[in-house]
């Protein structure tokens, strides 16, 4: 029964994006969630400790549990998809590790994105991920220090052109290179089956094979990015089989909902009554 076994949080950087960033994790409290997870929300990488302050204690006054956070990305609206592999923001991504790590430890969220970066013009791959490395490395080490884990996405290449890793194969790579060749444990992957189905990738079957090396789980729709049932996916088999495989972690709602967000949670009973 996934709605029973599974544990959902609302991703509040695409959800009740209708309200200010610090009434939305009331809104999701309303809407009956008790976790919650965000993109880095700041336009800074070290913001003002006001606005940090702020939204801490937000999140504190609604009752919601932060379980995971983004690393600073970069301008996503621009089009920025990390900053770890790109030698002209490494600096700024250096300089958010401590932040994204000292705000998520204030509130007990052990999960961390770090986005990994666009390929950029005149750079081959390997320096790239070279630098990627070095980062990532120092992220991990960041976060052990307070029982995080550093999770790595892959994105699909329709909506992120020129995001390097676009499949979970690559992703799991990368995770295993720096567990095996770097001697980094708290690193692991980041299932966001929304951009793997994207690339063609079997959902169901990545669930069947690889539940136990995820790190965490997004989910949204095929091809719209709406809430499931929207799109084309068999959610309730994809949610069965996750929670049949065992998987003790939240899954993340990281969808565009269609419609006012607070009304986009009905597919949950619907999953849970069709699966009682």
């Amino acid at each position: 029964m996934p709605g029973d076994a599974l544990r959902y949080d609302v991703n509040l950087s695409i959800l009740f994006t209708e309200l200010p960033l610090l009434e939305r994790p009331a809104a999701a409290a309303a809407a009956g969630f008790n976790a919650i997870e965000l993109w880095w929300p700041f336009a800074e990488p070290d913001p003002p400790a006001r606005e940090l302050d702020a939204l801490r204690q937000a999140i504190v006054d609604s009752g919601t549990q932060l379980v995971g956070l983004n690393f600073d990305a970069g301008n996503m609206p621009a089009g920025d998809r990390g900053l770890l592999s790109r030698p002209s923001q490494s600096h700024r991504f250096r300089t958010n590790i401590d932040v994204t790590v000292e705000f998520a430890a204030s509130l007990g969220c052990t999960t961390l994105n770090a986005l990994y970066g666009n390929s950029e013009p005149g750079l081959s791959a390997g320096t790239q991920r070279e630098l990627a490395t070095e980062n990532l490395v120092l992220a991990a080490k960041a976060a052990d220090r307070v029982g995080a884990t550093v999770v790595i996405e892959a994105l699909n290449s329709i909506e992120n052109p020129r995001y390097p890793i676009t499949s979970s194969r690559q992703a799991l790579e990368l995770v295993d290179y720096l567990r095996v060749v770097h001697q980094v444990p708290n690193v692991s992957f980041l299932a966001d089956l929304y951009h793997l189905a994207r690339m063609g990738e079997s959902v169901q079957q990545l669930v069947e094979r690889h539940t136990p090396r995820f790190g965490h789980v997004q989910i949204a729709d095929v091809p719209g990015r709406g809430q499931p049932g929207t799109g084309e996916l068999d959610w309730d088999a994809v949610l069965t089989t996750l929670a049949a495989r065992g998987y003790q972690g939240h899954v993340g709602l990281e969808y565009k909902p269609v419609g006012p967000s607070a009304e986009s949670f009905d597919w949950i009973t619907k999953v849970t009554r069709e699966n009682a």
